[in-house]
């Protein structure tokens, strides 16, 4: 979509949108490439290290069969599919597969806990899942809260009876499927987002999306695709960055996409992965880069040949900057973008100055602006929240059955991120900080009221309250203040019970790294905790540290 020009101004004021009036996205990122036999979609390696590449022929046949398997099983359009998968094979069929039916995809993160699952496919109401042999016993675990899950699907391993197994499931189905004829704004997926006064709301979305992203990929990679072009991300498929910044993208230009995720990520093994490969392109969030700046013989001796870096959630510094140039021989180009309106401000250094702790400029196809409370534009330099404007094909379709949040996200055509930020004169944006209590720790996006409802879940806490503390490296980490109820004495052992105890029950990412037991915590008159005084006090103790 992204026409170059020979400047920023002239590739903004020239671009337009070109969205058709039938669109799905799994005929686009992968049957319209497989008349031809060779054309590698994806490149393979699995946890032992063996790699196999697949095409776009053996997706789309792939795909269909299991397309018209699910359909026999009873889903059709408009169901819920949950699936909770890694980087691998059978997550991009299974998302293949969904849309082809006209259902909706429900990516789910496989470090996620059994609360966390019972939420999302509760309030989904999704009819099927599709998971591996490690995430099975959560769900089965949470199986008789979930009234409406009537198909469960396993990728590998013995399923007890208790579930299909994926392979032979998908044999059964015919190798031709005509995908239901969708339009542009029909839905597609739904991929839940942090709250800060409640639980995770589902951003849903619709198949446009991924043409939504695309000058948003294009832009920041330095005009993407290009030939010999080879994209990898150890971002996981579950979040919006992995799947929608880096796979969907891909295959729409039919660009072969690397799959592995190692369960933990290693910055020494991430350059070995890059030269073996032969990476050209990858989106990698700011902790990643961080750790991998720390690796003294980054290549040893190893050839590269990377053409472009993305990278967001948070801002880069000007000495991650110089050592990309250094390290990894290209200028990193940020971009900044969230769950439900992704990708709109972003940097390519082909074009443009990059600006050492900007976030960009409007990424062309989007207008940005910096609006005070009645989302009215303010002038430069004055400190405001970032909006997108309506309509816009990235953008949302709403929160799945919340239309109090929908409502509250905009003001007039504006679309509020909840980000604050400043724009100087030539229209570069700079974040200030967030408007609510949202904690930004390793690239995730995490809300407190979550983690607190699951704090007090345990039996031993009476009141918790869940805040960003500053952290070199993952920029916050999650703190937790708890008042222990009457009776119970803290220790290191009670501590880290209470840490698994979330870990488990959520996720690894959102676990209290950090607990301190108070006697009270500070309340408003009428009762509510206020987080933003204790997030003053973090901010003072770790500044007193340096």
């Amino acid at each position: 979509m992204l026409n170059r020009a020979e400047n920023y101004e002239r590739t903004y004021e020239s671009f337009q949108w070109r969205i058709p009036d039938r669109y799905n996205i799994a005929v686009d990122i992968c049957d319209k490439w497989a008349d031809r036999p060779d054309r590698t979609a994806l490149i393979y390696e699995d946890t032992a290290g063996s790699v196999r590449a697949f095409t776009f022929r053996e997706l789309k046949g792939f795909s269909d069969k299991l397309a018209n398997a699910l359909k026999a099983k009873g889903i059709s359009r408009g169901d819920r599919v949950g699936i909770l998968l890694g980087q691998c094979p059978e997550t991009a069929v299974s998302h293949l597969a969904v849309y082809k039916l006209g259902g909706i995809a429900i990516p789910l993160f496989t470090l996620f806990g059994t609360d966390a699952l019972e939420y999302r496919l509760s309030n989904s109401a999704a009819s099927a899942l599709i998971t591996d042999e490690v995430n099975l016993s959560k769900i089965l675990d949470i199986r008789d809260k979930l009234p409406n899950l009537k198909l469960i699907v396993v990728t590998s391993g013995d399923t007890g009876g208790v579930a299909h197994d994926f392979w032979d499931l998908l044999e059964q189905g015919s190798d031709r499927f005509e995908a239901k004829p969708t339009g542009p704004n029909d839905p597609a997926l739904i991929i839940y987002t942090s709250g800060t006064t409640g639980p995770p709301k589902g951003a849903l979305h619709a198949h446009r999306v991924v043409l939504g992203h695309l000058p948003g990929v294009e832009f920041p990679h330095n005009f993407f695709p290009q030939e010999r072009d080879l994209f990898w991300t150890p971002a996981d498929w579950a979040w919006i960055g992995g799947l929608i910044d880096v796979l969907f993208p891909s295959w729409h230009h039919g660009i072969p996409v690397v799959a592995h995720r190692a369960r933990k990520f290693d910055p020494e093994h991430a350059f070995h992965f890059i030269a073996k490969h032969g990476i050209r392109n990858a989106f990698m969030p700011p902790t990643a880069l961080k750790l991998m700046r720390q690796v003294k013989d980054p290549w040893g001796g190893k050839q590269f040949r990377m053409r472009s870096i993305g990278s967001g959630g948070e801002t880069l510094g000007a000495e991650l900057l110089d050592w990309g140039k250094e390290v990894m021989g290209l200028t990193i180009n940020e971009f900044y973008g969230q769950t439900e309106v992704n990708l709109t401000l972003g940097n390519c250094s082909e074009i443009m100055e990059i600006v050492p702790g900007s976030m960009g400029r409007p990424i062309p196809g989007h207008r940005v602006e910096v609006v005070d409370e009645s989302g009215t534009p303010v002038p430069a330099g004055t400190s405001g929240e970032i909006a997108v404007q309506r309509p816009d094909p990235v953008m949302f379709l709403e929160y799945w059955n919340n239309p109090a949040a929908t409502k509250d996200k905009y003001a007039g055509d504006w679309c509020l991120t909840g980000d604050l930020a400043r724009k100087d004169e030539r229209g570069y944006f700079w974040f200030v900080g967030r408007k609510d209590d949202i904690i930004t720790s390793a690239g995730y996006r995490i809300g407190p009221a979550e983690i607190e409802d699951c704090l007090l879940k345990h039996p031993s806490v009476g009141m918790a309250a869940v805040v960003g503390s500053p952290d070199a490296v993952r920029t916050e980490i999650v703190k937790a203040f708890i008042v222990l109820k009457q009776g119970t004495s803290p220790d290191i052992a009670l501590e880290n019970d209470i840490k698994n105890f979330v870990k488990t029950r959520l996720a690894a990412h959102e676990f209290p790294r950090e607990i301190e037991f108070v006697d009270e915590l500070p309340m408003t008159a009428t009762g509510k905790i206020i987080r933003k005084e204790l997030k003053r006090r973090e901010i003072e103790r770790k500044s007193k540290q340096q």
